[in-house]
């Protein structure tokens, strides 16, 4: 029986109401619940995840909708739900702390605070028992309790300490234009990490690095230095061949769990489908080869297939779980992009179908060479194991004939995926990833000669203008879902919905994305600016959170002060605003370091 709806069941955030019938009696963020623990004299649990978020459906199913950790957690806490996407400035603010006290960060994420904010514990997933080298939840929260009720000074100091710290980095320091001996620092940095036979940097997992791809491109450019170049396009070579990629329907997954990029994590996020559209349209122009325009194109194709509301918005995300089509009603991660080979056979033709099996790794066993949680068994990940040519070698063929086969089989077992029941859909339209999205597909449509795509990022941008935009004093909201609006405009939105604009403007020469732009840096200028320090704030002034933070970090986004600034260097050169320019070269000055 479903438990009774708490508080959240009154939000919109697809991620908050997965909640809403919890037996925990969870507030949204605000005053409400705050105030709540300060005249109640409980801790505050704050949990923040997001909707397609793998884990936080993991923690919901094992933890959250349990009766007796509920029952916890109702008697000793004040419990809150923050959506990441919705509030990245709570998200940024206590993942800086989680990170801070335990050395990495994920979601979700799992911090205790005093009534005031200020965290004094904090981690990711918690299992219900103690597991994976974590301690259980249940046994942490009345860990929690009897520290809060025996020996709250030093949780006072922990609190304190750390909350100095992250004050006096996100207070900013004197820095002037990256030096060329930093961006030396770096390339090295990344060279040393970089995986020669794989692509990527780094061990498993492995996540796909726009931001990074971007600089060493530009560092290439800046040097001439060859390896900077071929490290890109080895590692979006390695991406596109592998299970990261969807096949059949387009698109990128969130990141590989494995070196060889051959096993996903199987949620698909809007930014990461505009920002690698980008990095694949500059691998095109840079190699000329084919391989980076069909990456790009069908990413597009797949964005404004699955992720375009009848509006024109962009909706955010889908799933890494779904059901699974073998075992109606029970949800598993990525069971709607997998295969077994005698599906594969039930649905081409034999012949086709060998061909099929070996270009695309497809195991009688399935061909997961990991799999921890059983979620793989018997099943087949897609990922090009062999190119045309070999398979024109293995069956006698032209490649053109193999082509042919390999494009038809696709449709087919598209035709049949489509079928399936869809991974869960979140369909809340962010301005700042709706941005993003603006600019990759007025890039893709001028370089790939698909006018259509440039009217879709028209369209996009008209809609956050009629629905997102308060013409009467230049403000964005942040958030629209079902109609509804809400949420006030972060850093990001301005910035990122800006550089859109600029890039719609560079494609159509419509002065009024670029008079649109102008209009949202001077309100972006206004409301973030930090006129002592410089710099911009990454959220609108919130007396909720202790205080506000400059992030300097890109990370699976860029940051949106370093696009900020990149925004302020080229209107300041369109529109003749000599103060805009030198405000784009000093923006370095008053972000934080990371130290």
């Amino acid at each position: 029986m479903e438990a009774k709806p708490n508080r959240l069941i009154r939000e919109k955030s697809p991620y908050l109401l997965q909640h809403a019938h919890n037996p925990v009696d969870w507030y949204p963020w605000g005053e409400e619940a705050l105030n709540r623990a300060r005249d109640e004299d409980k801790p505050v649990f704050l949990s923040v995840g997001y909707s397609t978020c793998h884990w936080c459906h993991v923690m919901a199913h094992e933890s959250f909708v349990d009766p007796e950790i509920a029952a916890i957690l109702n008697r000793w806490f004040i419990s809150i739900k923050v959506d990441r996407e919705e509030r990245p400035d709570i998200d940024q603010f206590y993942m800086a702390a989680t990170q801070a006290m335990t050395g990495s960060g994920g979601w979700p994420m799992s911090v205790f605070l005093f009534p005031d904010g200020k965290p004094f514990y904090a981690g990711t997933y918690f299992p219900p028992k103690s597991m994976y080298g974590r301690p259980g939840f249940a046994d942490l929260l009345t860990a929690i309790h009897e520290a809060w009720s025996s020996r709250r000074s030093d949780l006072a100091n922990v609190a304190a300490r750390l909350t100095r710290e992250l004050s006096r980095k996100g207070e900013g320091e004197q820095r002037g234009k990256v030096a060329a001996a930093v961006q030396d620092t770096l390339f090295n940095g990344l060279r040393n990490d970089f995986d020669p036979e794989f692509g990527g940097f780094g061990s498993a997992p492995k996540f796909p690095r726009s931001v990074e791809f971007s600089f060493l491109l530009n560092y290439w450019q800046t040097t001439g230095e060859p390896s900077a170049r071929d490290m890109v396009l080895h590692t979006l070579r390695r991406m596109y061949r592998g299970g990261v990629y969807d096949h059949i329907g387009g698109g990128f997954h969130r990141y590989a769990t494995d070196r060889v990029w051959r096993v996903p994590h199987f949620e698909k996020m809007l930014y990461d489908q505009a920002l690698l559209v980008n990095s694949y349209l500059d691998a095109c122009l840079i190699s000329g080869d084919r391989l980076f325009a069909e990456a790009a194109a069908d990413t597009c194709r797949y964005v404004l297939r699955d992720l375009t509301d009848a509006g024109g918005g962009f909706y955010s995300a889908e799933d890494a779980d779904s059901e699974d089509p073998s075992n109606p009603g029970v949800s598993r991660e990525g069971a709607y992009y997998l295969w077994t080979e005698k599906e594969i056979f039930s649905l081409l033709p034999e012949k086709d179908a060998r061909i099929f099996n070996f270009c695309y790794g497809v195991a009688a066993g399935g061909n997961a060479p990991e799999d921890p949680h059983g979620e793989f068994r018997g099943k087949n990940i897609l990922y090009r194991s062999r190119d045309d040519g070999e398979a024109a070698d293995r069956f006698n063929l032209s490649t053109a004939e193999i082509s042919r086969v390999l494009q038809t089989s696709c449709r087919l077992l598209f035709d049949a995926r489509s079928g399936r029941k869809k991974p869960h859909l979140d369909d809340k339209i962010l301005v700042c990833w709706n941005g993003l999205m603006i600019g990759a597909l007025a890039r893709a449509g001028i370089i790939l000669g698909q006018p259509q795509w440039i009217e879709a990022a028209e369209k996009s941008a008209g809609f956050i203008r009629t629905r997102l935009y308060a013409e009467e004093n230049g403000t964005l909201f942040r958030r629209c879902r079902l109609e509804e609006r809400g949420l006030a405009g972060q850093l990001g939105d301005y910035a990122f919905l800006a550089a859109g604009l600029l890039n719609l403007h560079q494609v159509t020469q419509n002065r009024i994305w670029l008079q649109w732009a102008a209009e949202l840096t001077e309100s972006q200028i206004r409301l973030f600016h930090d006129e002592g320090k410089g710099g911009f704030y990454d959220g609108v002034e919130d007396r909720t959170l202790p205080f506000r933070i400059k992030g300097d970090y890109d990370g699976a986004e860029p940051a949106a002060n370093s696009v900020a600034a990149m925004n302020l260097l080229t209107l300041g050169e369109l529109l003749g605003r000599d103060d805009w320019r030198r405000l784009g070269e000093g923006n370095n000055r008053g972000v934080r370091r990371h130290d």
